[in-house]
C-alpha cells in the first residue's frame, strides 16, 4: 500500500476524532435551548447534506443544480411515515412501529425514525438513479439544465401535491400547507425529543455526520472512488481505462441523494413541518455554495463551507449585519439580500482563492495553488524533460 495514503488514513482518523470528540461536549457550553444550539443543530444538518452533493459534484464531476430534490423527498418521507397526514389508515386507528408516549395514540402512520431514515435513504437513492438516467449522455451544462429541471418538477410536485390522490382519500402532498405536526424523534432508549432541549438533536445531528463521514472516507479510497475521480478529470480516457460509465454515474447519484434524503428527513422532524417553501431551487444553490467555498472533493473543506455558510445566514446575517442598513439611515431588510452576499462571497472567492477554503490536492495543483515556482507533482520539473535527437 502507498506510504502516503497509509499516512493520510491516519490524519484523517486522528482529526475526525478530535473534532467530533470536540463537538459532542460543545452543547454543555451553552443553554439547552439557546440559538447558537439552533444554528448548531441546522449547520450539521447542512454537513449531512452537502458532503452528500459533494460526492456528485466532487468526486465524480456531475454538476447537479436540483438537490433540493432529494432534501424534498427525504423530507416528505418523514411527513408520510412520521405524522397524522394518512389519517385514515387502519380504520382511523393508526399504524404505530417502534413509537412510545402518545404517538402510539394518534391517527396516521408513526413508524420509528431509525425506519424513517432507512425508508429515506432507498426512496432517495431509487429517485437519485431515475434523475441521473436522462443525463448518462450529457456533460456539463447540460447536465446541470437536466437535473435543475428535475429540481423545479419536484418543488411543482411538493406545491400541488394535493391535488393529486389515491383511493378518494389520500393526497399527495400537503400542498401549500404542508405536513404538520411532524414527529420528533424517537430513539430506543431516550425520551422523545423536545424542542425545549436542542442538546438531544446536537447529539443525533452530530452522530449522522459522523455516519457519513465514514462513508465519505471510504467510498473516497474504495475502487468507486477512484472510478468517480477517473470520471470527473477525463470521462473519456475513464470509458477507455475500463470505467463502467453508467453504473458509475448512477452510483454516485443514488449515492449523493440518500445523504440529502437523510438530512431532509432529520430536519422535517427537526422543524416539525415539511412545506413546499423549503425546497425553493435558492436552496440547491446555497448548498452547492458551500461546497464551492469549502474546496470541491475535500471532504474536510466541504464540512467547513457548510458550517461557515450555515452560520452566516442562520446567525451572521440576520443577528449581526441585519440593523447595519439603519444605521446609516437605509431602510430595508437585509436579510432580502442573503443570496446575493453569498454571491458576493462566492466571486471574491473565485477571484482570491479559486480552489476554495481547504482544496483538494488535484485541485490545488491545478489552479496554482501551490506556490510559484513550486512544480512538484504538476509533470513539469525541468530534469523529467530530454533532448530526442534522430
Amino acid at each position: 500500500m502507498n506510504p502516503r495514503r497509509v499516512i493520510d488514513r491516519h490524519r484523517d482518523l486522528v482529526i475526525a476524532l478530535v473534532l467530533l470528540g470536540g463537538a459532542a461536549i460543545l452543547p454543555f457550553f451553552f443553554d439547552t435551548g439557546s440559538p447558537f444550539m439552533d444554528d448548531a443543530v441546522t449547520a450539521l444538518a447542512y454537513v449531512v447534506m452537502a458532503l452528500g452533493l459533494n460526492i456528485v459534484v466532487g468526486f465524480a464531476g456531475l454538476l447537479d443544480l436540483g438537490y433540493v430534490a432529494f432534501f424534498a423527498i427525504g423530507a416528505y418521507t418523514i411527513g408520510w411515515l412520521a405524522s397524522g397526514f394518512a389519517f385514515d389508515v387502519n380504520g382511523g386507528e393508526g399504524i404505530h412501529i417502534g413509537v412510545s408516549g402518545f404517538v402510539e395514540n394518534l391517527p396516521g402512520i408513526h413508524l420509528n425514525f431509525l425506519l424513517v431514515v432507512v425508508a429515506a435513504v432507498i426512496t432517495t437513492a431509487i429517485a437519485g438513479a431515475l434523475i441521473g438516467l436522462p443525463t448518462l449522455r450529457l456533460r456539463g451544462d447540460y447536465i446541470a439544465i437536466v437535473t435543475l429541471a428535475f429540481g423545479e418538477i419536484i418543488r411543482v410536485f411538493a406545491l400541488n401535491g394535493n391535488e393529486i390522490t389515491f383511493g378518494g382519500t389520500y393526497t399527495l402532498t400537503g400542498g401549500a400547507q404542508g405536513i404538520t405536526p411532524v414527529d420528533k424523534i424517537d430513539l430506543p432508549f431516550t425520551e422523545t425529543f423536545t424542542s425545549l432541549n436542542l442538546r438531544p438533536w446536537f447529539w443525533t445531528a452530530l452522530g449522522l455526520v459522523a455516519v457519513v463521514l465514514f462513508v465519505n472516507f471510504r467510498l473516497r479510497d474504495s475502487r468507486l472512488g477512484r472510478a468517480w475521480i477517473a470520471l470527473r478529470e477525463d470521462e473519456i480516457a475513464a470509458a477507455s481505462m475500463g470505467v463502467p460509465l453508467v453504473k458509475t454515474k448512477l452510483l454516485a447519484y443514488a449515492t449523493g441523494a440518500a445523504f440529502g434524503g437523510i438530512s431532509g428527513a432529520f430536519l422535517g422532524s427537526y422543524l416539525n413541518t415539511v412545506n413546499s417553501d423549503q425546497f425553493q431551487f435558492s436552496f440547491s444553490i446555497f448548498v452547492l455554495a458551500m461546497v464551492i467555498l469549502g474546496g470541491m472533493g475535500n471532504i474536510w473543506g466541504v464540512m467547513l463551507g457548510a458550517v461557515v455558510l450555515s452560520f452566516v445566514n442562520n446567525y451572521l446575517i440576520p443577528d449581526v449585519l441585519n440593523p447595519l442598513p439603519g444605521h446609516v439611515g437605509l431602510d430595508f431588510d437585509l436579510t432580502e439580500l442573503s443570496f446575493g452576499i453569498f454571491g458576493f462571497l462566492l466571486v471574491i472567492m473565485m477571484v482570491l482563492r479559486p480552489e476554495g477554503l481547504l482544496p483538494e490536492r488535484r485541485r490545488k495543483l491545478e489552479l496554482g495553488g501551490i506556490g510559484a515556482g513550486d512544480t512538484t507533482g504538476v509533470g513539469t520539473d525541468p530534469e523529467a524533460f530530454y533532448e530526442v535527437r534522430a
